[in-house]
């Protein structure tokens, strides 16, 4: 009876294991659902990046009928404004009803009004009459109250009025540029049937009394610079270059050189087609950029950039979008982004021209004639022939994303040609943001496979010795030592790499890569020398003791190959002095002329080793106790039959733990790869597209760190850095789903061994 008892589980035994049966199923579930909660959520927060714009109907008012010519839209998208053929300005109260008001701009009896040209960027009308004056208008809203509710009431305020070219004759087209100290008029203008091209630059000043002077200090007949009909002429926001067209489809871009402008180009658009005319051309915003569309409804950018050639910033063809069905109605740009709104007949598309894509199109109930952008780009507004206005909400947070914008390779203002790019800040908001993740993802695969490269090879070398070939009391010193290696914080690692490895190794790049080939080398010639030793020799030197010849003598090696460095260099990497023309031995300067490519102190060479010495630990653990665990049966029996410890090892203990081996490899990699402050501390921190050993990166963790602490809550950056998170949770993961099926098919294969 006492012999049952004893073998009888007690209750609290039963109930504990009852329990933990239950509670482990539940537990590994619940950790399933925490990650895969993880993945929607970022998910989730990734996703609106790729959606696009949506448009909605708040309704439409009537206004007084009228030859309307401009229609603008104040920032908050609440009183559109209309300025008829013949200078009246009407201001429509959307949201108080759809009450109409005239503005009058203050500019008194100016004459017949026969150009007007609007930039909605700075809510500046330009003017010009029959005789050949000028003014401008400045509109803004200033908070009234009316009883206890507070509106916005527009205000128009014009300058004095000025003359461009000869009195008496006609402005038929102007454009405005505003460059802070000075500004520039410049007008088309009918002379005895013909047109002339004229600019005036003038400074605007105020009185003590509050009167707005105007003194003109250049003016310009720049008619000789170009040819043919005018009909458009462009000016920038800096008043220092003007586009011109003629009717023949030429465009003429003129530069301020000296006290006055230039011929800088002469192009044609539409020349390729067999009708080259102009149909529309505007500025997208900066002013970088042209929008051009031809008579047909061809749709075509073209940017500034430095000819590569010519080595002078000139206009080149970078983007084409959808043809419409003809010639454009209307051609907007955003006073807010790179976004334009094109349309023709009651077919109206929203283009963003950064991406290249097409971010809304629809048929509207309508046939608009004019149409404007909100300053927030959160308002679209149009006027039909029946004079009816009509205002849309538009939700578009994020134009310029999408997965052309993340991935495609993109024609960025300024750039010579197409690339990835990644750069989410500029100076200025004509700044385009450029958000590929291509530089990113290239920068972490560098990382990864430089610092692999240094660490495999010392790794499983060591975790092959340790377990094979060290004598017990070296081995229970080894292993303990690598893995308080592990426990080394990667701040301090990355600390070390910046401020002591990278200027060290910067000025001994030739006697690293001597050791690099030497130290490897010489222990091969090593242990193939002790190999070739009769037994009486080999038999002097206890087992696993060789490593008490080999560490001195790799020490020498690594010194003769530091002494050896600069010898390398002196008599190899050569440079001319490009002032002196004295003979310079210095690598730093020989790579870049030599390969084309930079040098630059921190680079992947030193993450290679900084990030290499943090895998280390990690792939020499797991791979130790893989070999460690092959059954003494197997290499014993080798060894019985004849075979040398190296035979063994490499043929019997290796392939055995082939599945260990290789899950301590996809470990290491998945360390390196989510690896931060290494990467951000010992790299330039450089987001670049090429493999140069010695030139900087960006890993897509180093910059979540980097960059999510100043990224707008619910921003494009922000949802960027979720996509590069998102990016870098699939990359890891079926990184390790590979590596799982590869370790099962290892263990299928050797089970049996």
């Amino acid at each position: 009876m006492k012999t049952g008892r004893r073998w009888t589980a007690s209750r609290s035994v039963l109930w504990m294991d009852g329990f933990m049966n239950r509670f482990i199923p539940v537990g590994g579930m619940a950790v399933i659902t925490v990650v895969l909660g993880i993945f929607l959520f970022i998910l989730w927060q990734a996703l609106p990046l790729f959606g696009g714009a949506r448009v909605e109907a708040l309704g439409s008012v009537s206004v007084p009928p009228g030859d309307y010519r401009v229609l603008g839209l104040d920032d908050n998208g609440e009183r559109p404004f209309l300025v008829e053929g013949t200078g009246r300005i009407w201001s429509v109260d959307f949201a108080g009803g759809g009450g109409v008001e005239a503005v009058d701009p203050g500019w008194g009896d100016g004459g017949e009004i026969t150009a007007l040209h609007f930039r909605a960027a700075r809510q500046e009308l330009a003017v010009g009459t029959e005789d050949g004056r000028w003014s401008v208008v400045t509109f803004s809203n200033e908070p009234v109250w009316v009883g206890e509710r507070r509106e916005a009431r527009l205000t128009a305020r014009a300058t004095p009025w000025g003359r461009v070219g000869p009195a008496g004759s006609a402005v038929r087209a102007l454009g405005y540029g505003d460059g802070g100290e000075s500004r520039l008029m410049a007008a088309i203008k009918e002379v005895e049937g013909r047109t002339e091209l004229h600019a005036v630059s003038v400074v605007q000043e105020r009185t003590l009394f509050g009167e707005v002077t105007m003194e003109i200090q250049e003016e310009h007949d720049l008619s000789a610079r170009t040819r043919g009909r005018l009909d458009r002429v462009l000016v920038d926001g800096q008043g220092e270059g003007m586009v011109v067209s003629n009717d023949e489809g030429e465009v003429f871009y003129l530069l301020r050189e000296g006290g006055g402008f230039g011929l800088r180009q002469t192009f044609r658009p539409f020349g390729d087609l067999a009708d080259p005319g102009i149909g529309s051309m505007e500025f997208l915003f900066g002013d970088a950029t042209l929008i051009v569309t031809g008579r047909n409804g061809e749709n075509r950018l073209f940017s500034l950039y430095v000819e590569p050639e010519r080595q002078q910033r000139e206009f080149g063809w970078t983007k084409t979008f959808p043809a419409l069905a003809g010639r454009a109605a209307y051609v907007v740009s955003s006073p807010r982004n790179k976004a334009f709104l094109v349309g023709h007949g009651d077919r109206a598309s929203l283009r963003y021209g950064t991406t290249e894509a097409v971010r809304w199109e629809a048929t509207l109930p309508f046939e608009p004639v004019l149409a404007r952008v909100g300053g927030r780009y959160d308002r679209l507004v149009f006027l039909d022939a029946e004079h009816r206005l009509h205002l849309h909400a538009l939700r578009d947070p994020h134009p310029e994303a999408g997965w052309r914008g993340m991935f495609g390779r993109l024609w960025y203002e300024g750039a010579d040609g197409s690339g990835h790019v990644w750069q989410s800040t500029g100076g200025s908001d004509e700044y385009e943001p450029k958000l590929s993740l291509v530089p990113l993802l290239m920068g972490t695969a560098k990382g990864t496979l430089y610092a692999m490269l240094f660490a495999t090879p010392i790794a499983l070398l060591a975790a092959l010795y340790t377990s094979q070939f060290a004598p017990p009391g070296l081995r229970q010193t080894i292993k303990p030592v690598m893995e308080i290696m592990a426990a080394l914080p990667s701040v301090v690692l990355g600390f070390l790499a910046a401020f002591w490895l990278a200027p060290l190794l910067e000025t001994r790049v030739p006697s690293v890569l001597l050791m690099l080939v030497g130290i490897p080398a010489v222990a091969v010639a090593m242990g193939k020398g002790l190999e070739s030793l009769p037994a009486r020799y080999r038999a002097r030197l206890c087992s696993g003791r060789e490593i008490a010849v080999l560490a001195p003598l790799l020490a020498g090696v690594a010194w003769g190959c530091s002494a050896l460095g600069p010898v390398i260099e002196r008599w190899w990497f050569v440079v001319s002095d490009p002032v002196t023309g004295e003979a310079l031995a210095d690598f730093r300067l020989w790579w870049p002329e030599a390969v084309g490519a930079a040098f630059e102190q921190r680079n992947a060479m030193v993450v290679g080793f900084a990030m290499g010495f943090a895998v280390i630990p990690i792939v020499f653990s797991i791979a130790e106790d893989a070999l460690s665990s092959v059954p003494a049966t197997l290499w014993s029996g080798s060894l019985a039959l004849g075979a040398s410890r190296w035979q063994t090892a490499m043929r019997i203990v290796v392939p055995t733990a082939s599945a260990g081996i290789f899950a301590a490899l996809m470990i290491g990699l998945g360390r390196a790869v989510g690896e931060t402050m290494i990467v951000v501390m010992a790299t330039g921190n450089t987001p670049i597209l090429e493999w140069n050993p010695f030139s900087g990166m960006r890993a897509l963790s180093a910059n979540l760190a980097v960059e999510l602490p100043e990224a707008p809550h619910g921003g494009t950056l922000y949802r960027t850095l979720f996509l590069g998170a998102m990016v870098l949770f699939l990359m890891t993961f079926l990184m390790n789903t590979v590596a799982e099926l590869l370790r099962q098919r290892l263990r299928e294969r050797y089970r049996l061994v």
